[in-house]
Order: structure tokens, then C-alpha cells, then sequence
């Protein structure tokens, strides 16, 4: 006569490493000749294969979902590239005099960011013929650029016998760093629902992003203010004046954050808005 001993797994089925069998504590259905082997090799007999980590939801994450995810993320990055090229680059205003203004081969124009301002001296010889103002600034021509005294001494910039608003660029600057730092935690919130497949992450990372790009846009309107402002300081020297290419990509920075923090928003909820604006109808119907 021999006895038989019963090993628990960790599923709380019972092992008869006899027979071979995996069943219940009370006799339960057997799984058949495999499973001591299955239990052996670590691999599940009531599952299948590796099932994926389920949200807090307790709905797996599809990789439809997290393609749809990381494209939405891909929009998201190209605002913020095109947010820090705008924001570290001084091209966002250029200021021109007319070109026969000082009466001289040589013409002075400038342009400046947030940080830093810089001044040309250009040859009136390289300019279009048909152009009134000195200009552009992407010709060659001797440049000296120095950076604000906004943030250390709180001293106002003169630039053609007229001073700019430290108020308004310093808010226009804070608004955009603040941006920036709402854009880093959007991104930490996408890489948090994509590394532990939690789609409730993406809520708060589309309200990031669509923040971001609404601060975005607002500097520029503050910006675009300071500018006028700054104008209309002193009427001595005439100036054209034209907004630049970093506040093209700013503005374009501002559309593309709130359309990925959109995006993000729709993906978090708990149903498809398409099929509920456009249900599916049966063929037969």
C-alpha cells in the first residue's frame, strides 16, 4: 500500500505529482497528464499563453491602443520641439529703419527674443532695390548681440532711441517657461500609461498639453503687445517692423499641443466618440 501526497500550487489547485494531474482540493476536475509539467516549466494550464498587464480598469491595454497612443505622443513631441526652438532662438521680432536713413553705404536693423537682442550693420548694396527698409537680418553683415538686463538688474533695453516694456517680456518669458514645465509632465504622464499600461495617465497628460499650448499662444499675444508698446515709446527713428520666423514656430507649437492634448483626451475615455456619434449599422437593416 502507498500513500500519495497533494502539492498546492500557486493558484490554489491541487498537484498529484503521482499522476500528474492539477484539480481541485475536493477532487475537483483534473487538467490532464501535462499539468505537472506546466506547473514544472512555470507556464499556466488555466490561461494560456502570457495574457498583457490589465489597466486599473481591469482592461488590458490593446496595441491598438497604444500605437494610437504613441502617435497622439508623436504630435505632442513636435509642439514641444518646435516650442523650444522658438523660445531659445531671438528671431521673433525684426525692427528696420529705412535703408536711405542715415544716408550712409550702410544700413543698421535689428531683431530680438526673449532673452537677447541683437543689431546688424548691413550694406545698402545687398539690399533689394525694391525693398524701402534696411533688411532682412539673414544677410551678411556685422552683428553684436547682447542679452537682456531684464532678469538681473530689471533694466530696460534701448534699441533705436526707443526702451521696451521689462513688464510685459518678462511675462511673456515666464509664460513660456511655465509651459515648458507643463509639457515635461505631460510627457512623464504618457511614459508613465505606456510603461505600466495605465490609461488613466493620459487624462491628466491631455490637460498638460492643452494648457501648454493655450500659455503658448497667450505669450505670444503678450508678446505681440510689448512690441507695440515698445514702438510707440519714442517716434524719432521710423522703424518697419514684422514679426519672424520663432514666432512662427511658437504659434505653430501652441496648435500642435492642444491638438495632441486633444487627442490624449479622446483616448482616455471610456468608449470610441466615433462610434457613438456614427453607430454601426448591420448590413441586413
Amino acid at each position: 500500500m502507498w500513500s500519495t501526497f497533494l502539492v498546492t500550487d500557486e493558484e490554489g489547485r491541487t498537484v498529484n505529482p503521482a499522476a500528474g494531474t492539477v484539480g481541485v482540493a475536493a477532487g475537483g476536475p483534473a487538467q490532464g497528464p501535462g499539468g505537472l509539467t506546466n506547473l514544472m516549466t512555470g507556464r499556466s494550464t488555466f490561461g494560456g499563453n502570457k495574457r498583457r498587464r490589465t489597466t486599473s480598469t481591469g482592461h488590458a491595454m490593446s496595441e491598438a491602443q497604444e500605437g494610437k497612443i504613441k502617435l497622439a505622443f508623436f504630435v505632442a513631441i513636435v509642439g514641444v520641439v518646435l516650442t523650444v526652438l522658438g523660445v531659445g532662438t531671438e528671431f521673433w521680432v525684426e525692427l528696420a529703419p529705412p535703408k536711405s536713413f542715415y544716408n550712409n553705404q550702410t544700413c543698421l536693423t535689428a531683431h530680438y527674443g526673449l532673452w537677447k537682442g541683437c543689431t546688424k550693420t548691413l550694406w545698402v548694396a545687398d539690399i533689394d532695390p525694391e525693398r524701402e527698409s534696411c533688411g532682412p537680418a539673414e544677410l551678411p553683415g556685422e552683428a553684436n548681440c547682447t542679452y537682456f538686463k531684464f532678469f538681473t538688474t530689471g533694466e530696460n533695453a534701448v534699441l533705436f532711441q526707443k526702451t521696451t516694456q521689462k513688464n510685459l517680456n518678462v511675462a511673456t518669458a515666464m509664460l513660456s517657461l511655465f509651459s515648458l514645465f507643463l509639457m515635461v509632465m505631460g510627457a512623464i504622464c504618457i511614459t508613465m500609461a505606456l510603461s505600466k499600461e495605465i490609461l488613466f495617465f493620459l487624462k491628466p497628460a491631455s490637460i498638460c498639453f492643452i494648457l501648454s499650448g493655450v500659455m503658448v499662444l497667450l505669450a505670444l499675444l503678450v508678446f505681440h503687445q510689448s512690441v507695440m508698446a515698445f514702438l510707440a515709446s519714442d517716434h524719432t527713428v521710423p522703424l518697419h517692423h514684422e514679426l519672424s520666423w520663432s514666432v512662427s514656430c511658437i504659434g505653430c507649437a501652441g496648435a500642435v499641443l492642444i491638438v495632441g492634448g486633444i487627442l490624449f483626451l479622446l483616448l482616455a475615455l471610456p468608449y470610441s466618440p466615433w462610434q457613438r456619434c456614427l453607430p454601426h449599422k448591420d448590413g441586413g437593416s
